[in-house]
């Protein structure tokens, strides 16, 4: 269970403290923990019944271990709550900088809003054949540029809806690397004239696979004519995907600055961004969506529900259901799946058991949508045997998507004989598997510390020919940290990395920097730390941690930390102060004032 729901466990459903939130702007200052004002109209705000009751539901119960710029009246000169305080807040920073990336379920949605933005500025009434994304899948890296020449010159017709089609696939299946490839060639080609939505495509590419720095780098490359709306919006999009908060706040700053329009799609990733960064700015953002008029989507609904549950206000989640339904909106699979989530992080068992009978429906076997997200539910809730009928009635004709599901779920429960059961059913159905579905097996080896079976695993994924990318790299990293072969796993990211020019994910770093922290290898540790950075990931509350636990445990002094900290705008808490003094090399002791 997550330490921040440990700690609220005895305010469970229960109100909390009113706070008071200061008034909304438009323009958010990068170094401040709230909006600076910012060509805010003197005129009437328009008023829309829906975003004036998420906002009492968000301004007005909010969590109270939340701390900065607002007033907390139960709380004035109470000392022992505000150390508390201190320790939630601690708490808290430290699994939002673990959860600097987004889960594969909520990368998916991701891919998908970003799909669903571009289909819209794409001008095509329908959306074209499979024929040029299957020559993209089947040709292999090193020859896509020649079986794209040759798909041409064989007659085919290279329209925008072929092509936007192709790039909408390739994102959906997060094949970045060919995505970027066919972009590149695009370009290229005099036939086609490159357009903002063309570049926009690029910028998400080049942000994916080699991180938000390069992908501003070729934005200085785009004619500033095609510098819009769309093409801010996806380097914003990016920027929230790495949970970059002073980048995502500089690149909105700009967009208001240049006039572009606000839109539901850019409200929505600062909520996803507030969500797992600062719930305090969430209200802010509402505000935000009233002022400029824009209705919440089911989108913006299923940030909001997953917020108050994350933050354990299991009622003000069912309010915000409640509104979004009051709005004649009914809950998506998607939202009906976050609510089951939250009840079971929430221990409301009864009440997940009702939505998952929801999400069945009458009858099992006509719901084949549901399956891969039962799976993964009822594997949270710890029920095997309803994973074991859930996979029963799609064994018979499975899909890939929920055989990887159901070796997650099995895993999760411990049942490694069913996991390698239907790893095997997959193997033989699909003859060449790619390294995310061995990852996937890897990872419950890893899990279980069947270390011998995880090796043979490894090898078998080499002689396949698989390209690893960042989902390999995690289940393999994991993998050999629990093996305790620490230089191994390291040599292979970095390895890998480097020659695919791909970054890792925070997390599989995060791993490798905990286990050179707990050996006490400052070296390795410092090393690991400037990798993160040249890759373009902030430096944040937990990254330091990590680091500083490092000193701690070689026993040796750190020199500039205080300086380090401030220089990258980290807040030092009472747990990171509490480290930093544990390392200060001129920190005075009772020996030391003696032989003064």
């Amino acid at each position: 269970m997550l330490a921040i729901r440990k700690a609220s466990a005895r305010i469970k459903c229960q109100p909390v403290s009113s706070v008071t939130f200061r008034a909304c702007t438009t323009k958010f200052e990068p170094t401040s923990s709230s909006y600076i004002p910012y060509g805010v109209s003197g005129g009437p705000t328009p008023h829309i019944s829906h975003a004036s009751r998420l906002l009492k539901t968000f301004s007005v119960r909010t969590q109270n271990f939340f701390k900065g710029s607002l007033s907390f009246s139960s709380l004035a000169g109470t000392e022992n709550i505000a150390e508390k305080n201190d320790v939630l807040m601690d708490e808290l920073d430290t699994k939002l900088a673990s959860n600097a990336e987004l889960s594969e379920s909520e990368l998916s949605e991701f891919e998908n809003e970003l799909g669903e933005q571009a289909g819209k500025n794409n001008g095509e009434g329908k959306r074209g054949s499979l024929g040029l994304f299957n020559v993209i899948v089947n040709s292999t890296s090193t020859k896509i540029e020649k079986s794209l020449d040759k798909w041409v010159e064989d007659g085919h017709d290279l329209s925008r809806s072929e092509i936007s089609n192709a790039i909408f696939e390739l994102r959906r299946r997060k094949m970045y690397g060919k995505g970027l490839q066919i972009l590149k060639w695009l370009e290229s080609q005099e036939k086609i004239e490159f357009g903002e939505r063309d570049y926009a495509s690029r910028i998400d590419f080049i942000a994916k696979m080699r991180g938000i720095q390069k992908a501003e780098s070729y934005f200085d490359l785009i004619p500033k004519s095609f510098r819009g709306e769309f093409v801010y919006g996806t380097l914003l999009a990016n920027a929230v995907l790495q949970a970059n908060t002073k980048k995502a706040e500089q690149i909105f700053n700009k967009m208001k600055d240049l006039k572009l329009p606000v839109t539901a799609f850019t409200c929505n990733q600062l909520l996803l961004l507030y969500k797992r960064t600062d719930k305090r700015k969430i209200a802010d953002v509402l505000l935000l969506m009233r002022k400029e008029n824009l209705k919440p989507s089911l989108f913006t609904y299923k940030l909001l529900i997953e917020a108050k549950g994350e933050s354990n206000d299991l009622i003000g989640m069912e309010r915000v259901l409640e509104t979004m339904k009051s709005e004649g909106l009914e809950p998506d699979l998607r939202i009906q799946a976050v609510l089951a989530r939250q009840y079971i992080f929430g221990g409301v068992m009864e009440k997940a058991i009702m939505v998952l009978k929801e999400i069945e429906g009458s009858n099992l076997n006509v719901n084949r949508r549901a399956f891969s997200s039962l799976l993964s539910l009822y594997a949270l809730l710890g029920s095997l045997d309803d994973v074991k009928r859930v996979w029963g009635t799609c064994e018979p004709n499975p899909r890939l998507k929920e055989c990887t599901t159901a070796i997650e779920a099995f895993g999760k429960l411990k049942d490694v004989d069913s996991a390698e059961a239907v790893f095997d059913q997959m193997s033989k159905k699909w003859e060449k598997l790619s390294a995310k579905n061995y990852a996937t097996m890897l990872k419950v080896y890893a899990d279980n510390k069947m270390l011998d079976k995880g090796k043979d695993l490894v090898k078998r994924m080499s002689d396949s020919g698989c390209r690893f990318g960042p989902l390999t790299w995690d289940a393999l990293v994991k993998f050999y940290l629990e093996s305790g072969e620490i230089e191994k796993a390291d040599s292979i990211l970095n390895n890998d990395s480097q020659k695919m020019n791909v970054k890792p994910f925070f997390v599989t770093y995060m791993m490798i920097l905990d286990e050179y922290a707990k050996r006490g290898d400052v070296d390795n540790a410092e090393e690991i730390f400037h990798r993160m950075r040249k890759d373009g990931y902030t430096s944040t509350y937990r990254m330091y941690n990590s680091l500083l636990q490092a000193y701690i445990n070689a026993k040796v002094p750190a020199y500039g930390f205080r300086d380090r900290l401030k220089a990258d705008n980290v807040f030092a808490s009472k747990l990171l102060v509490g480290q930093l003094d544990q390392v200060d090399a001129f920190k005075k002791t009772a020996v030391s004032d003696l032989l003064d």
